[in-house]
Formats: C-alpha cells, sequence, structure tokens
C-alpha cells in the first residue's frame, strides 16, 4: 500500500520491526495504521545504503593523497580552484611582506624550552601519519631553523606523558646535541595523559638561574584535550608570569581556555593547527625572537619614548680561541674528556667543546662573532621590497621582434624607464606566444 499524503508530506508506517516511528506530538491529525508498510522509506534507506557501501571502499582520510572536505573552497568563472590556492599563497606572502620593517628592540639572546606533548593523543590519525611522527618532524625542521636565525640562543626540551614532565634534552646551544634528544623515536613513545603544570613548573625550574638580558621562552606543541595537574595551574601561571617568561602554544586537537589564558597573560601567540601546512606555519612563526614589551612605571602607563630608556644595559661577551684537530688533547670543562678540538676562554683559559656557551670556570659569555653578526639582521630589518617584472636572457634576434612589438628600439631599451617598459612588453609577449613554437621567435 502506498504511503498517505497529507498536507504535502509523505507519511510512511511500517511494521514493529523497522526503526522509523512517527512521533505522536508531531501532528494530532495523523493516524497511524500498524498493518501498513512504507515503500518510500524502504527505498530511501536502499539509496543511502548504496551510498554507504560507496564510502566504504574510499581511503581513510590519513591515507588519501589530499582529501580535506570541511575546507570549502571558491571556484572562478572558469570553474578552476587554481585562484583560491593563489588567494591562499598571497595571503601569507602579504602577512610577511607587512612585517614591521623599523628597528624594533629584540632580544637575541633566547633560552626557550620546547615542551613536546607525549600523551595517548598524540597517536591521532587525523594528521599523517600521525600526530606524534609529524610533530617529531616538524620540531627537528623547528630546531634547524631556531638555530640558523638565534645562533646566540639555547633550547632545551621537556616531554608531557603519564601525567609528568619529562626532562628529554638539557638546555644546549648546540643543534646537533638538541637534535640528538629527539633522534630515538622508540624512546619517545607517547602514553598516558599530559600534565601541562608538571611540564611548566619543570621548564620554569630550568630557567631560573638565567639573566635578566636574555629571554625566557616555553613554546608548547599541545595535542591532548585534558590536562592531568596535581594542583591549581593558574599558580604556576601566575609564577611565570612574575619570573617574565613568554608562554606560546600551538594546539593540535582544539581550543581550550588555559592554552589561551597562558599565552595571553604571558604575552605569547596561540593558535589551532588547522591541518598539517597550518602547524608548520604556526610553529615556524615562533622562529624571529619577539618584540621586547615596555615595562610599565609607577602608575601603570608606558615610559615616555622621548626618554633614555634605563633599563638597557651592557653584557661581557668574550671572544674563544679556537684549536685545531692538531693541538694537544686537554680536558674540557663541560663534558669532562679529553679532546684535541675546541676553544679556549678568553678570560680563564678553560676548554669548551661548543660556543656559544657559558664558561663553567669564570662564567663569561663565550660567543663567535659570526654568530654575533648573523643576530643583527632581526634588530635591522630589510625594508619591503616592491615586486618587479624579471628579463629572461634571450639571443639578439629573438628579443628584436618583441623590442619592435612593444616600440622600444634596441639603444633604448637599455635605459632606466624604458627596461621597466621592456620587461613589461616581454611579459606580454611570453603570455601571447606561450603555445607556439620557440623557432616562432628566431
Amino acid at each position: 500500500m502506498p504511503p498517505r499524503r497529507d498536507d504535502d508530506k509523505f507519511i510512511a508506517v511500517d511494521d514493529s520491526d523497522s526503526d522509523i516511528s512517527v512521533d505522536d506530538d508531531a501532528d494530532p491529525g495523523l493516524s497511524k495504521n500498524p498493518k501498513t508498510k512504507g515503500k518510500a522509506s524502504d527505498s530511501r534507506r536502499k539509496r543511502d545504503k548504496g551510498k554507504g557501501k560507496a564510502k566504504d571502499t574510499q581511503a581513510y582520510t590519513w591515507e588519501a593523497s589530499y582529501t580535506r572536505s570541511w575546507e570549502t573552497v571558491q571556484e572562478d568563472e572558469a570553474g578552476s580552484l587554481q585562484a583560491a590556492v593563489d588567494d591562499w599563497m598571497a595571503r601569507g606572502r602579504r602577512r610577511r611582506l607587512l612585517a614591521p620593517s623599523t628597528a624594533i628592540r629584540r632580544t637575541i639572546i633566547r633560552h626557550v624550552v620546547l615542551l613536546l606533548d607525549l600523551s595517548a593523543a598524540m597517536m591521532d590519525r587525523d594528521m599523517r601519519p600521525t600526530r606524534f611522527d609529524l610533530m617529531l618532524q616538524y620540531s627537528r625542521e623547528f630546531i634547524a631553523e631556531w638555530f640558523d636565525q638565534n645562533p646566540l640562543g639555547q633550547i632545551g626540551i621537556v616531554g608531557m606523558r603519564a601525567g609528568i614532565g619529562e626532562r628529554i634534552g638539557e638546555m644546549s646551544g648546540n643543534p646537533q646535541e638538541v637534535l640528538k634528544h629527539i633522534a630515538d623515536r622508540h624512546k619517545l613513545e607517547p602514553t598516558g595523559e599530559p600534565s601541562l603544570q608538571n611540564a611548566i613548573e619543570m621548564a620554569r625550574s630550568s630557567m631560573s638561574h638565567l639573566p635578566t638580558h636574555s629571554s625566557r621562552e616555553i613554546i608548547i606543541v599541545f595535542g591532548s584535550l585534558t590536562t592531568c595537574d596535581p594542583g591549581n595551574i593558574h599558580d604556576t601561571l601566575d609564577s611565570c608570569v612574575k619570573a617574565k617568561i613568554r608562554i606560546s602554544v600551538v594546539a593540535l586537537a582544539a581550543e581550550m581556555r588555559i592554552c589561551r589564558s597562558l599565552c595571553e597573560k604571558t604575552g605569547g601567540q596561540f593558535g589551532v593547527a588547522l591541518n598539517e601546512g597550518h602547524f608548520h606555519d604556526l610553529l615556524f612563526e615562533l622562529i624571529p625572537p619577539p618584540a621586547q614589551q615596555a615595562s610599565l612605571n609607577r602608575l601603570g602607563s608606558a615610559p615616555n619614548s622621548r626618554a633614555p630608556n634605563s633599563s638597557a644595559d651592557l653584557m661581557l661577551m668574550g671572544f674563544p680561541t679556537r684549536l685545531p684537530d692538531t693541538a694537544p688533547p686537554g680536558l674540557c670543562v663541560c663534558h669532562s674528556e679529553i679532546k684535541s678540538e675546541g676553544f679556549l676562554c678568553p678570560r680563564c683559559l678553560a676548554k669548551v667543546c661548543d660556543v656559544p656557551t657559558d664558561c663553567d670556570v669564570c662564567g663569561l659569555m663565550i660567543v663567535s662573532s659570526p654568530h654575533l653578526a648573523r643576530s643583527y639582521h632581526h634588530l635591522f630589518p630589510v625594508k619591503a621590497y616592491d615586486a618587479v617584472y624579471v628579463v629572461l636572457f634571450c639571443s639578439w634576434r629573438r628579443l628584436r621582434h618583441c623590442l619592435t612589438w612593444i616600440g622600444v628600439s634596441r639603444s633604448q631599451a637599455y635605459g632606466g624607464p624604458n627596461l621597466v617598459k621592456c620587461a613589461q612588453g616581454l611579459s606580454r609577449v611570453f603570455a601571447a606566444f606561450s603555445d607556439t613554437d620557440s623557432d616562432t621567435y628566431e
């Protein structure tokens, strides 16, 4: 019996073995007949069942090459998605170009503790191959790039798993030594629940002895939605604010209120990764040294910009003497090992293995002059440039047709304004004859 039509609605009532029922309160005028069979609902269920089988044959999200159904993009008039992709890339370049080109006071001597989430939530496969493997890969790239742009800084690594904070690597200024701590994947196998409070307390205690002229930063890669803390984490947050520790969080799952509070109250950055590429961008945005915040006076207002800044002070550095491999072996003060190569402290002549570092004997900060020079590009950034057309090198026989087409002679082509006009004309010529054989230009 076909379903009855009432007020432009099909009403299908099945037997007791059906899982579809009509609510009694939906429409009092509807009558139910337990003997009728809903053919419309059966056909609808068959169509849905066929769709489910088709979906089951597809690969999973982490196995597919690029499937992001929740990312909506708009097509252009021709139905192409290239415009949306170009717009996304242009926005990233525009954000870098709009960065302030004026000189900003920054801290070139940085001390960073990288907190890695090693909980069971990092084994989720919403990011290929897993959150844990992707975090290790990006962390290695981050450390290498961070030391390249901050040669006077040091990095320590702390893990969060099983409800405790685990020290993975001590603070070091040698990138090879830091990368060695996260090279073995099996030693960092995720398990249990993370603890933000224990990990932050461990990182804060490792930076308590640092001088005031260096920055103290904590970068957290967090993929869980819970944290197992032994006490009140807001007390830990207040202690970080008093110690002037900047906390930045890159979340892989979703936004948590405590993570945003950690970043807002300490002056750090917070972001939630949408996909693998966004995760990479959020992490690498933390490589440049952050600008120093203006300290408030007793009245709670910012100090006068015209007045001299009394908080600036001088720091003592030493340039060591490098020992070659042929030097007589000696005992280093950092590892208590006998080595031939190394560096000699200019004050106490103690041997250290790598620079930059602090001498364990006299406490002098030992740096090399190339490292110090490379750190100044953050203090004096390059001004934003204007995009110009690129003139391709080609023979005069081919270039003659292009110059004739735009009305520029050979003698005028080497002038300043005419060169730009020539470049613009060449770009139009190459675009017009992109599908033509190259022998046509000869």
